[in-house]
């Protein structure tokens, strides 16, 4: 589906159209087209990956959904509004690549900062900041200053301010940026089951294997560009190639099985033996000794001002 097959693009949280972002020297020259007539559509509850190297435009074109940066030409809604709108913001959540946390305070006071700026009553505040807390795994370290943490540690209350005002549109940059296998397995745990939760999620990163784990669809692209858009599926599957699994196979019967293949379509094909990722093959060995944690939809979900 493009992006102009949506019927009623007033419900979905992005929408993008013919967006341009041309950087001018200090005597007004342009120097850089950051982004060359982007077109995006963002569905409401999905998890939308959106790809390219660097220097693609991906900064930039967040910089301008967050209203940081004005667009040189073209159009952005943010949740029904201009991205600078003050009603729009008070429903995003953002996690920055690199989270810049006040060294000297601690989680718990970083969150209740946050829930300050966003105007929320003190009593919701810590009861919020409680739970997300909780979430991310933090409560034994809820009240030792931010500057002793380390990466992982630092990412987990960055996920956790990104969500303190129970957000409607997340915006994540690198979200598994520093983290071990098991808290990158939570934080893809965590994005799916906000999506569930009605969240929309827009993710950047640079782990291929993350974007294919949770997002819906992807945009990948290139020198301001769009290069491609779609399903996981859409984008992947090789529609020449079709691979059978067959359990309870020995050597032989797989061999004869083969030959009998390649005689039908006349040619040789290829036998292998399916593998599970090493993540997943890690996350089954710490499973063992109880590692892992399973997040529940949890109550902060509910926006106080629906």
């Amino acid at each position: 589906m493009s992006n102009n097959d949506i019927s009623d693009l007033s419900q979905c949280p992005i929408v993008i159209r013919g967006l341009r972002k041309t950087f001018l020297d200090f005597w007004r020259r342009p120097t850089v087209e950051a982004v060359k007539g982007l077109d995006l559509t963002v569905r409401r509850g999905e998890v939308y990956g959106f790809l390219g190297p660097n220097g693609s435009g991906k900064s930039t074109t967040i910089k301008m959904i967050l209203g940081l940066l004005r667009p040189t030409a073209g159009t952005i809604r943010v949740l029904g509004e201009a991205p600078d709108s003050v009603k729009a913001k008070r429903k995003i959540g953002y996690l920055p690549e690199i989270s810049h946390l006040h060294p000297f305070l601690t989680p718990r006071e970083t969150l209740m900062y946050y829930a300050d700026l966003f105007g929320m009553p003190k009593r919701e505040a810590k009861r919020r900041v409680a739970e997300l807390i909780d979430m991310v795994d933090l409560a034994a370290a809820a009240d030792r200053a931010v500057g002793g943490f380390s990466k992982g540690m630092a990412r987990r209350v960055g996920v956790a301010q990104a969500l303190i005002n129970a957000p409607e549109l997340l915006i994540l940059d690198e979200p598994t940026s520093g983290l071990d296998p098991i808290g990158t397995r939570e934080v893809k745990d965590l994005v799916r089951m906000l999506a569930q939760g009605g969240v929309t999620v827009l993710m950047t990163s640079h782990l291929l294997a993350d974007v294919e784990d949770v997002c819906d669809r992807v945009a990948i692209v290139s020198h301001g560009v769009l290069q491609a858009e779609g399903t996981i599926g859409e984008l992947l599957r090789q529609p020449d190639v079709v691979r059978f699994g067959v359990e309870g196979l020995d050597d032989e019967s797989a061999a004869k099985l083969r030959e009998m293949i390649e005689r039908h379509v006349g040619h040789p094909v290829t036998q292998d033996y399916p593998a599970i990722s090493l993540e997943a093959f890690f996350l089954q060995v710490v499973a063992k000794e109880g590692k892992t944690r399973e997040f529940k939809l949890a109550p902060y979900l509910e926006r106080s001002d629906k």
